[in-house]
């Protein structure tokens, strides 16, 4: 099979499903995408509640595991990663954070210029289409549509008053002018149904005739005419396969599979190419470098009252959820029950939020495989800038075979100071008088938990990846020797090859990564299009007084 098209995309996920859409909306380009999983039909992927499920679907999800981290206690970290129409967004948590404006902002200083805020804010409208309607900061008419959990349960309302209580500020909208305090956190659900990235953009363009979709395609290396992109060769089961790019090829497999691609193809730290004999196309040692994660650990209490989500665990009960959902799409399991959250200042001297908090009314582990054995509560928490960094690197020359992933989690000292900071003032919310009616014993990490030994351990024991990886092709100035991309996403040293998912972050962003991948994605479309970038917004954004001297 060989074929020519306007542009080939790698990766039908949140990146690439954006692409796929806009790259064909006007009818002039024709565009191939490269998708190695396989369709996102389960309705364990559709239905919010069954997130644990979804993620747990082994022909949907790479399964990746870290190398030994050495600061955990060597414990290889699961690093999961969609392998599956929509990509992430069809196995992630559905949570909606577009990060802090200060993240922009930060973004365009380090040398990825007409990415500040002001910049990027319309590209996040453009995308979005908010239940509750649009404003000067939130889309109403884009195809991602995002909205409120019913705060059903008191236990949520109870998190946002305890922040409150605790010197907190309540914001009305995390994604609007103020990020920063405690209030409701946005999802990609709607009308009881996970939004993806595939429904909200690629559904629709795969109704015109210029896409042309390849499932079960497993890209194997980029193809090159001296220094210029021409095509990608593949494998579809025993079948190889090649497609042309006549104008550019672009790679959205994120954050670990983007870099693997590139050194594959040539492109990566030159003498770690030629330990695979590879031949090097462009010697740029910043590929696979400067990974970056968000790492958390679950905070859980005992509750008092029989309100929490263990009532629902049982195999019959999750049953009639799962029935109901079916013919209602409503009820328990229409909502991925992160409903409220929190972004924090874990001392003075922080500028803008470093602690992430998601708040459920369960004790259970993300992956839903460790349960609490009693009505209990927890939060999520974890710092959104670690100064730790990684590196995914080649195992072999063959793309079948997982790179080797080393995060190097906690290698850095203000990781510590961070993470023990995040234990003791979450204690501190918990303790507050809007837990009263509720709270019981401190469950994780127990209440002996309290000097930095013991708090030091239950860290290497017990904190887990947020799946956040970014930042391993990351995107700077041309003249930058670590930079992968420059500013309009074209590879640097090589000629018509871009990267545009995770994987260019500069920096990660203070939350979770889906919304502004798909932000970027959109911004990106334009860069390849030859388009004028959307004018740039004039809002402000919030910025705590007295940062430099108060925590709160």
């Amino acid at each position: 099979m060989s074929t020519d098209f306007d542009y080939v995309i790698v990766g039908a996920g949140s990146a690439g499903c954006v692409l796929a859409d806009r790259l064909t909306e006007d009818g002039s380009a024709s565009v191939l995408l490269v998708e190695s999983g396989g369709n996102d039909w389960s309705p364990l992927i559709r239905m919010p509640s069954a997130l644990a499920l979804a993620m747990n679907i082994e022909r949907a999800n790479w399964n990746y595991r870290s190398e030994p981290e050495p600061h955990l206690d060597g414990r290889r970290i699961t690093c999961p990663r969609g392998r599956v129409i929509g990509g992430s967004s069809s196995i992630n948590g559905m949570v909606y954070i577009r990060g802090n404006a200060m993240d922009f902002e930060s973004w365009d200083r380090a040398g990825a210029r007409g990415w500040a805020y002001a910049d990027v804010l319309p590209y996040f409208k453009r995308a979005e289409a908010r239940e509750e309607g649009g404003d000067g900061y939130r889309g109403s008419d884009g195809p991602l549509h995002t909205s409120y959990g019913p705060l059903a349960n008191p236990l949520y309302g109870a998190f946002v008053e305890a922040g409150r209580q605790a010197g907190y500020p309540v914001t009305e909208d995390v994604n609007g002018f103020q990020q920063e305090g405690f209030g409701r956190m946005d999802r990609t659900v709607h009308d009881g149904v996970r939004w993806s990235a595939a429904r909200a953009y690629l559904d629709r363009a795969r109704a015109r005739p210029n896409l042309t979709v390849w499932t079960g395609c497993l890209a194997e290396r980029v193809l090159f005419e001296g220094r210029r992109a021409v095509g990608l060769a593949g494998r579809i089961a025993a079948h190889r396969v090649e497609a042309r790019a006549r104008r550019e090829v672009v790679l959205a497999g994120g954050a670990i599979n983007s870099p693997q691609l590139l050194m594959l193809s040539g492109i990566g730290p030159g003498a770690h190419l030629a330990e695979h004999g590879i031949p090097v196309v462009a010697d740029r040692p910043g590929v696979g470098g400067n990974l970056t994660d968000h790492l958390e650990f679950y905070f859980q209490v005992a509750c008092r009252e029989p309100i929490t989500l263990y009532g629902a665990l049982g195999r019959l009960r999750q049953a009639k959820i799962g029935a109901r959902w079916l013919v209602k799409r409503d009820g328990l399991g229409a909502t991925n029950h992160f409903e409220s959250c929190g972004f924090i200042r874990s001392r003075p001297g922080v500028e803008w939020p470093d602690l992430q908090y998601h708040f459920l009314p369960a004790a259970i582990s993300y992956n839903g495989k460790d349960l609490a054995e009693q009505h209990g509560y927890q939060a999520h928490v974890g710092p959104m800038r670690s100064k730790s960094r990684g590196r995914v690197s080649l195992r072999s020359a063959e793309a079948g075979d997982a790179p080797e992933i080393r995060f190097n989690y906690m290698s850095h000292p203000d990781d510590w100071t961070e993470m023990r900071a995040a234990v003791r003032l979450t204690r501190e919310i918990f303790a507050q008088d809007a837990f009263a009616p509720y709270r019981g014993e401190e469950i994780s990490p127990g209440a002996d938990a309290t000097g930095d030994e013991a708090i030091d351990a239950f860290i290497r024991r017990h904190v887990e990846s947020a799946y956040h990886p970014c930042s391993t092709c990351r995107m700077g100035a041309d003249t930058d020797p670590h930079a992968v991309v420059g500013p309009d996403a074209r590879v640097i040293g090589v000629e018509g090859l871009r990267v545009a998912d995770s994987s260019v972050f500069p920096t990660i962003t203070t939350g979770n990564l889906n919304a502004p991948t798909i932000m970027l994605a959109e911004k990106a479309s334009d860069h390849i299009r030859g388009m004028r970038p959307l004018p740039p917004s004039n809002l402000p954004f919030f910025r705590a007084e007295g940062w430099e001297t108060a925590q709160r």
